[in-house]
C-alpha cells in the first residue's frame, strides 16, 4: 500500500489515492471519518495500525454492523489542569524509574505535541468589585502554589509539553485562537490536526474541522506516548442544517434547540456531523458553540468539515497566511474541502432542522436538554416549583410568592464550603452497549461528577459582603454567571451582552446587590474587544466585572454566596436559581444552595440578573422600571442586528489575537514568581502584560515601577543629554525627593555606569506623559500612576509608548521587569 503523494506545498497521504485503489467508495464517507483513515494510512506500520484496519474503515458501510475498533494516532494532546497533573506525575514518575534503572531520564519524553491549560482552579470568591480578577488570581496562586510549582517543573523538564499559564483563558477558546495549527507538517509531510482531551467539551474544535473529542487519563497518557486512542467503529449521523438563524436568535437558542433534538434521537457514542447550507453559512464562533455541547446531546463529536470560513477564521485570529494557506491546499487536495451539501456524503441516520425555526431558549431547571422556549419560562417554573420531587421540588401553592428577609448584621455563619457539591459521587450503572442508565456515556458523566472545585471558601470578613437588608424568595436570581466555553468564545453573544448592558446603564436600570454577578472571558482577547468597544464599562456598571479567566461556575467555582443570603436560602429551603451562559446545570453543581439553573445566552443573563428573578415572561413582563419611572422591557434593550454588526466589526482585529499570544507565554507575570525545581523564575516577560497585584491602590498612587537593561548605540550621547538634564532639574525637585528606580543589571559594563531606567525615559520625554488613565510620574519618569480609572491596557500601551520613545531617540532597546506597589509599597517613593 502506497497513497503518499505531493501537492503545492509538500507531500501527503491521499485519500482520493485509496479510492483509486480500489480500497472502498472513500469520496462517500462523512468528512470525520475521512479524517480519521488518513490518520490510518499515515501510520501504517503493522503493529499499531494494520492493513485491515484501513481496509475496514474505508469500506464502513452507514447501516452495518458494528464490531471492529478503529486504531487513530492523534495529533496532539490537550490537558487541563485538574485532569492533566496527574499524568504529568505519571511522566515523572517514569522518569525516576527510568532514572534507577541507569538509563537517562530523558528518555521518558511526549511523542506527540502536549498542550496543558491551567483553567480550572480559579474560583469566584470575588464579584462586583472593580479589582475582583486581581484577588481572585491572587487567591488562585495562593491555593494552588506546589501544584503549579510541579506544573512550572513539567514545563521546563519535558520538551514536548507546553503550558499555558493561569488567566490566559478556558483551556477549548486558547486551543480555538491559538493552539489549533489546522495542518501539522512532518519531515515534508502534511497531515490534518485532530486530538485528544482530558475534558469532555475537547469537542469545542470540531466546530474549526478538527477531530477531537474527550477521553479519560489512561487514554490520552497512551497517546502521549505514540499510541493509537481505540473506539468502535462508529455510526455518523447527519444533521442537515437548512435556512438562517431569524434576527434576534442567538447561537445559544441553536445550540439548546439541537441538543434537545440529539438527545431525542439517542446519538450516545456515536459521531455528528452537519452539513447543509444552513452549516455553510454558520461563521465558525457559532459552530463551535454547537460542537462544544456533544457531550450534552450524548455524542462522541459535533463536526463540522473544513471550509473557507474556517480559513478565514484562522487568519481573523492571528494566524500566519503561509500556514492558513497550507491549510487550504491539503484540503483541497485531499477533496475534503467545503461543507457538503445533502446527498454528497452516505450517514448512518440524517436528521433535519431549519434554522429559521429555532427560538429563543433557556434550558432546565435541572440537565441541559430541558429547552423551554422564552415566553414559556414563568410559566414552567411556577409549575415545576410545585410538582412533586424528583420532576419538581414540592412546595406548597401558599408558599410561592412568599418573601423571606432579614437585617444584614454580622451573624455566626456556618463555616460552608464554597462553589457545587463536593461530597464523592459515582456514576451510573452502564446498562448496554457503553451507556448508562441515565442515556449518557459514562466517561462523560464521571467527568461530570469528579470535576470538582476547590472547597476551601475565603473568611468572610474578606468577602464584598451586603450592606442592606436581604429581601428574597423562591425563583430570585441569585447567581447571574457569564462564564463557560461554549459561550465565552463567541463575540456575537458576548457582544451583545455588553450593548444591552449599556441600554439598560442609560436608562437608570441596575441589578440587586442579592445578585451575584460575575464575567468570566473565555480568553483575554474578549476583554479586549470588551474595551475596545466601549462596553465593558457598563457591563461593570450592572455588576459584570471580570472576575477570572477560566472555568468558573460553570464547573461548580461559583464562590461563596454572601454569607445573609446563603443563610436565608437554607433555613428556608428556599429554590433560588441561577442563570448562566454554561453548558451543565444539574442541580448543586452550579452552587450547593441553589437548586434551580438556567442555561441561557450571554444577554440574557445580563437581562435576567437585572430582573432578579426567573418566574417573569421578559417578552410580556418589564424587567425593570427606568430613570423616569417608566417600565422597561427586554425589547427595549435587546440589540438590532446593525448595533451588533458594528460592534463585530470594531471587535475583529487579529492583531489583538497576535499580542495576547504572542511571545512566551511562561514569561506571563504572576506565574514568573512561581518556584521550580531550580528556584524562583524571575525573568521578565518580553510582551509587556500588567495585572495590578494589589487592590489597595488608589487614584494618583503609583501602581507599577519598571527597570530596565539597555544595549545602547551611542553611549556618549546618552551621558551627555543625561548629564545636562540633571543639572536643569536640581533646582526644580522639591527638597527630600531621591531619584528612584534599578540601576542596570549589567553594571559592570561601562556603558551603563550611572545611568537609571528613569532616567532614559525622562530624557525621551516620558515625564508626565499618559495613555488613557495612566501616566509617567512627574516626579520619576520610570514610575506608573494611576489616575483614577487606569485599564491593563492603559499600562501596557503607556510602557510601550516609553520603549518606543526611548528607542528612537538613543537607539536603545528596554527589556521590563515589573513591580506592582500599593499605597504601603510606595509610601517611601517620596522620602
Amino acid at each position: 500500500m502506497n497513497f503518499k503523494q505531493s501537492f503545492s506545498h509538500g507531500s501527503f497521504y491521499s485519500l482520493p489515492e485509496v479510492e483509486k485503489q480500489g480500497l472502498g467508495k472513500v469520496s462517500r464517507l462523512p468528512v470525520s471519518l475521512r479524517i480519521v483513515l488518513e490518520s490510518l494510512v499515515r501510520n501504517l506500520d503493522g503493529k499499531r495500525v494494520r492493513e485491515q484496519d484501513i481496509r475496514a474503515l474505508a469500506a464502513w458501510k452507514p447501516k452495518a454492523e458494528r464490531t471492529e475498533e478503529i486504531p487513530f494516532v492523534v495529533a496532539r494532546v490537550l490537558l487541563q489542569d485538574f485532569t492533566g497533573v496527574p499524568l504529568v506525575v505519571d511522566l515523572a514518575a517514569m522518569r525516576n524509574a527510568v532514572s534507577k534503572a541507569g538509563k537517562s531520564p530523558s528518555l521518558i519524553e511526549p511523542l506527540v505535541p502536549v498542550d496543558l491549560v491551567i483553567d480550572h482552579s480559579v474560583q469566584v470568591d470575588f464579584a462586583r468589585v472593580a479589582n475582583a480578577l486581581q484577588l481572585n488570581m491572587g487567591i488562585e496562586f495562593t491555593r494552588n502554589r506546589a501544584r503549579y510549582e510541579f506544573l512550572k517543573w513539567g514545563m521546563s523538564a519535558f520538551h514536548g509539553l507546553q503550558i499555558v499559564p493561569p488567566g490566559m483563558g478556558i483551556v477549548h477558546q486558547v486551543n480555538l485562537e491559538y493552539l489549533a495549527p489546522g495542518v501539522h507538517k512532518r519531515d515534508g509531510v502534511y497531515y490534518p490536526d485532530s486530538l485528544v482531551g482530558t475534558d469532555s467539551h475537547t469537542t469545542m474544535i470540531n466546530g474549526l474541522g478538527i477531530v477531537a473529542y474527550g477521553v479519560g487519563g489512561i487514554e490520552a497518557e497512551a497517546a502521549m506516548l505514540g499510541q493509537p486512542a481505540y473506539f468502535l467503529t462508529p455510526d455518523v449521523i447527519g444533521v442537515h442544517l437548512q435556512g438562517a438563524v431569524k434576527p434576534g436568535v442567538t447561537a445559544t437558542d441553536v445550540v439548546l434547540t439541537i441538543t434537545e433534538m440529539l438527545r431525542k434521537a439517542k446519538v450516545v457514542g456515536k459521531f455528528v456531523e452537519f452539513f447543509g447550507e444552513g452549516a455553510a453559512s454558520l461563521p465558525v464562533p457559532e459552530r463551535a458553540t454547537i460542537a462544544n455541547m456533544a457531550p450534552e446531546y450524548g455524542a462522541t463529536m459535533g463536526y463540522f468539515p473544513v471550509d473557507e470560513l474556517s480559513c478565514q477564521y484562522m487568519l481573523a485570529t492571528g494566524r500566519a497566511r503561509d500556514k492558513v494557506d497550507a491549510m487550504r491546499a491539503y484540503f483541497q487536495a485531499q477533496q475534503m474541502f467545503g461543507i457538503p451539501k445533502k446527498g454528497e456524503c452516505d450517514y448512518t441516520q440524517v436528521l433535519e432542522l431549519d434554522l429559521g425555526s429555532v427560538r429563543p431558549s433557556v434550558a432546565g431547571p435541572k440537565r441541559p436538554q430541558d429547552r423551554i422556549e422564552l415566553p414559556k419560562l414563568k410559566e414552567m417554573f411556577c409549575k415545576i416549583l410545585q410538582e412533586p420531587a424528583p420532576s419538581g421540588y414540592g412546595k406548597k401553592k401558599e408558599e410561592v410568592g412568599k418573601r423571606y428577609h432579614q437585617v444584614v448584621e454580622p451573624p455566626q455563619v456556618e463555616h460552608v464550603a464554597g462553589g457545587g457539591k463536593q461530597e464523592p459521587d459515582i456514576g451510573s450503572e452502564v446498562l448496554r452497549d457503553g451507556v448508562t442508565k441515565k442515556d449518557t456515556n459514562p466517561l462523560t458523566e464521571a467527568e461530570m461528577m469528579t470535576n470538582r472545585p476547590t472547597p476551601d471558601r475565603v473568611p468572610t470578613q474578606e468577602v464584598h459582603q451586603m450592606k442592606m437588608p436581604v429581601d428574597i424568595g423562591h425563583g430570585d436570581v441569585l447567581i447571574a454567571a457569564i462564564t463557560s466555553c461554549t459561550n465565552t468564545s463567541n463575540p456575537s453573544v458576548m457582544l451583545a451582552a455588553g450593548l444591552l448592558a449599556k441600554k439598560a446603564v442609560e436608562k437608570g436600570l441596575h441589578v440587586r446587590p442579592e445578585v451575584k454577578t460575575s464575567l468570566a472571558p473565555g480568553s483575554r482577547v474578549v476583554s479586549r474587544y470588551l474595551e475596545k468597544t466601549g462596553l465593558q464599562p457598563y457591563l461593570d456598571k450592572l455588576g459584570f466585572t471580570t472576575v477570572g479567566y477560566g472555568c468558573t461556575t460553570c464547573i461548580g467555582n461559583s464562590g461563596p454566596l454572601d454569607p445573609h443570603v446563603e443563610q436565608l436560602v437554607t433555613q428556608n429551603d428556599l429554590v433560588a436559581a441561577s442563570v448562566l451562559s454554561g453548558n451543565r446545570n444539574f442541580e448543586a453543581r452550579v452552587h450547593q444552595s441553589i437548586k434551580a439553573n438556567f442555561l441561557m445566552s450571554p444577554p440574557l443573563v445580563v437581562a435576567f440578573a437585572i430582573a432578579g428573578r426567573v418566574d417573569i415572561d421578559v417578552e410580556k413582563d418589564p424587567i425593570g422600571l427606568g430613570r423616569d419611572g417608566k417600565p422597561v422591557y427586554l425589547k427595549d434593550l435587546w440589540p438590532t442586528a446593525e448595533e451588533l454588526n458594528a460592534a463585530l466589526g470594531a471587535a475583529s482585529d487579529a492583531q489583538m489575537y497576535r499580542q495576547n499570544y504572542g511571545g512566551d507565554l511562561s514569561r506571563v507575570l504572576n506565574w514568573v514568581d512561581v518556584a521550580t525545581a531550580g528556584g524562583v523564575d524571575r525573568r521578565a516577560p518580553k510582551d509587556l502584560d500588567f495585572r495590578y497585584r494589589r487592590s489597595n491602590i488608589a487614584p494618583g498612587e503609583v501602581v507599577a515601577r519598571a527597570s530596565f537593561s539597555l544595549e545602547p548605540a551611542d553611549p556618549a550621547q546618552v551621558k551627555e543629554t543625561l548629564a545636562g538634564m540633571r543639572e536643569q532639574r536640581k533646582a526644580a525637585q522639591p527638597s527630600g525627593i531621591k531619584t528612584f528606580g534599578s540601576t542596570f543589571k549589567n553594571p559592570d559594563d561601562p556603558r551603563a555606569e550611572g545611568m537609571t531606567a528613569g532616567k532614559l525615559l525622562d530624557a525621551a520625554g516620558c515625564r508626565g506623559l499618559a495613555v488613557g488613565g495612566a501616566r509617567f510620574s512627574e516626579k520619576h519618569a520610570n514610575f506608573v500612576e494611576n489616575m483614577g480609572d487606569a485599564t491593563t491596557a492603559d499600562v501596557v500601551a503607556l510602557m510601550a509608548d516609553g520603549r518606543r520613545r526611548v528607542r528612537e531617540k538613543f537607539g536603545v532597546e528596554l527589556e521590563a521587569e515589573v513591580q506592582f506597589l500599593g499605597a504601603v509599597d510606595a509610601k517611601g517613593l517620596y522620602e
